[in-house]
């Protein structure tokens, strides 16, 4: 009898069971191995689990992969480095993009730096702790002459004014922070940039559903405290802090707003939430979650105010909304603890304390074990990052739409592709 040789079986990707994984890997395909960093922190499940969560970004990849609408172009990136955004960096990269990334002040995850780095993409810095290290980064980033920016605070394009280049197509800007430091140099910026945050998709589906889940989550997580009966005061009544007081509301916390805007308070009352007046929020509360986007909301100047034991929370971009350097530095505080496992102490005169979390960084980016907003909501505000830009690189965005929402038709495109993608055009079955 002849012996019959059989033919080797091509590997396929296990998560997808097709013969080519259809996830943003420039270089190999979807490792479903266990890997460790030289800091010991497990990297690839968890980067499969995000890419192959980020459905609509997948299918993104692969019509940038057949369009290459960023090809001969260069991408600086200023950017939370984890893994949903390293997804959104390679994403551009199928399309043909030089990336060019550094990360924002104290949020860069050691194990996505290193995954960037072996997928080709160019990351300037490591894990920034102080401003000025933060500011040569980006400055770095700027010295490569990108084409195209992608800001996360602003700090791009900013530090491009001092020092501007030919060959900028504009950009886009993730936040509300940088927005408001953006607008008033829109005149000098003369380029398109389109701000993701006031996207009505950005606005509800990342900003009040995501962030008001995820910085429930990372109290829960950094304190193992109960919300039950627990009074949780919200400063500022946006997008994101609705969905910051409802989810406290929904974990059994009692909860009260104080907002500057009238009519943004009234809307607080109508939606069921105590609003007192700034005095009375802050004395009575046990939680003080601040979500502005301002500087300088809770300050040394509010100590006497805050009651033993009370628990400081930052979820707004920048680390400015509570003064910690200012808190630090006060005469009644007598002593302060380290700070361990994204919790401090500051113990004061009287004996009253005062816990801060992440040193008043963002929270749902530091602590232990940071996860940020649901891979869900930044598939789709990384789309609309993705789109925005490939819109400014056809030419498709004028130069006086500076600093100015999501074209209503990309919001359209993403919102469609979506709703397709999460299966909610399939007709429902009926006997």
């Amino acid at each position: 009898m002849r012996n019959s040789v059989r033919a080797p079986r091509r590997r396929r990707c296990p998560r997808h069971d097709l013969p080519r994984c259809p996830m943003p890997r420039p270089r190999r395909r979807c490792s479903w191995k266990q890997v460790d960093d030289d800091r010991g922190m497990v990297r690839m499940p968890t980067m499969e689990w995000v890419t192959s969560s980020c459905r609509l970004l997948a299918s993104t990849a692969v019509d940038f992969e057949r369009e290459r609408p960023f090809a001969g172009l260069r991408i600086g990136a200023a950017i939370h480095l984890e893994p949903k955004t390293a997804t959104l960096l390679l994403v551009l990269a199928r399309g043909g993009a030089d990336v060019v990334a550094t990360g924002n002040l104290r949020t860069t995850q050691g194990a996505t730096l290193t995954f960037l780095r072996e997928q080709g993409v160019t990351v300037i810095g490591d894990r920034t702790r102080d401003p000025h290290t933060e500011d040569a980064c980006l400055r770095q980033v700027l010295a490569t002459r990108p084409h195209l920016l992608l800001d996360n605070g602003g700090g791009l394009f900013l530090r491009y004014l001092d020092a501007p280049y030919e060959g900028l197509l504009g950009g886009t800007e993730e936040t509300t922070s940088g927005r408001a430091q953006l607008m008033p140099v829109r005149a000098r910026i003369k380029r398109p940039v389109l701000v993701i945050n006031d996207s009505p998709i950005k606005q509800f589906a990342e900003n009040t559903h995501a962030v008001g889940q995820s910085v429930l989550e990372s109290f829960l997580r950094i304190t193992n405290r109960a919300t039950n009966g627990r009074r949780v005061t919200v400063i500022g009544y946006g997008a994101c802090g609705r969905g910051i007081a409802k989810n406290f509301a929904h974990a059994h916390a009692r909860v009260a707003v104080w907002e500057s805007d009238p009519v943004r308070r009234l809307e607080a009352m109508f939606d069921g939430y105590a609003v007192p007046g700034r005095r009375e929020a802050l004395a009575s509360a046990d939680i003080i979650v601040t979500s502005t986007g301002n500087p300088g909301i809770l300050t040394a100047e509010d100590l006497p105010l805050l009651s033993d034991g009370v628990i400081l929370v930052n979820a707004g971009h920048l680390p400015w909304e509570i003064d910690v350097p200012g808190l630090l530095a006060h005469p009644t505080v007598l002593s302060c603890t380290e700070p361990t496992e994204g919790l401090q102490t500051l113990t004061l005169s009287g004996g009253a304390r005062v816990n801060i979390l992440t040193e008043g960084h963002m929270v749902n980016l530091n602590g232990p074990r940071p996860l940020g907003n649901s891979v869900e909501s930044m598939d789709l505000g990384f789309t609309l990052q993705a789109r925005c830009l490939e819109a400014i690189a056809a030419g498709r965005v004028s130069a006086d739409q500076c600093v100015v929402p999501v074209p209503p038709e990309i919001d359209a495109q993403v919102a469609q592709a979506y709703v397709a993608l999460a299966g909610g055009e399939r007709p429902v079955n009926t006997p």
